[in-house]
């Protein structure tokens, strides 16, 4: 399972919870609207996709339950690898964030319903040939600042997963007539993040987002891989 990165859409997700801002208690479903669906430095899927996303925050504690997908509008068209030249991608994440003070800490099952590397690709197997990653995290959130670290520690092994790291800093430095603006710097894997070899720590994304109401605009780019990517997000 090839996993080369995420950060607009599922950061939205997780961060919700791990910041220090308090949530209310219940329900929360929502869905984003994506033109490109881009993971910390690379765009995953080729297309635009719609991600639906159902969370549960329980009273008192502020544990999050919750899960997230995604769903490529249209086939991947510009894989280098001829087995997978065409393929629609599907992901479906659980996550469970538990806040401690500005803290939190998140476990995340990431599955990735590719049958064009897996003819039976079955959630819930952690295997190291399966096509389920499962990483902890931890995030720290302050006035402005939001600092986030991850690494994989069990399920799939396949293109770099196993152990692979992550370290992002988000700053938000503008908000004026309804807009806000906020950078972000990441370091990572290159093997998993990027496209080169070994297991060497790089900068892997670099980017900025602007906001306004429930609309994102976003452009990144990844020093690893040399590409960039703008993209759309509508949130409902």
């Amino acid at each position: 399972m090839k996993k080369t990165a995420k950060l607009l859409s599922l950061a939205v997700a997780l961060f919700a919870g791990l910041s220090g801002t308090a949530q209310a208690e219940g329900f929360k479903a929502g869905a984003d609207v994506v033109s490109s669906y881009v993971w910390r430095g690379g765009d995953l899927g080729d297309s635009p996709a719609i991600q639906p996303a159902l969370s549960y925050t329980f009273a008192g504690s502020g544990v999050v339950i919750g899960a997230w997908g995604s769903y490529a509008l249209s086939d991947n068209t510009t894989s280098s690898t001829p087995s997978r030249s065409k393929y629609r991608y599907q992901e479906i994440d659980l996550y469970a964030t538990v806040p401690i003070g500005p803290f939190g800490l998140t476990l995340t099952d990431y599955y990735i319903a590719d049958t064009t590397l897996d003819p039976n690709p079955r959630a819930f197997d952690f295997s190291k040939n399966s096509s389920n990653v499962i990483e902890a995290s931890v995030s720290y959130a302050k006035d402005n600042l939001s600092l986030f670290a991850a690494i994989n520690f069990a399920g799939s092994e396949e293109n770099g997963a196993k152990n692979a790291k992550y370290c992002e800093a988000n700053y938000k430095f503008y908000e004026k007539d309804g807009y806000s603006a906020k950078g972000v710097v990441a370091l990572g894997n290159e093997d998993f993040y990027g496209d080169k070899e070994g297991d060497n720590i790089a900068l892997v994304n670099t980017g900025i987002s602007v906001s306004r109401d429930r609309y994102t605009a976003s452009y990144f780019y990844n020093p690893d891989t040399e590409k960039s990517t703008l993209v759309f997000m509508a949130s409902f």
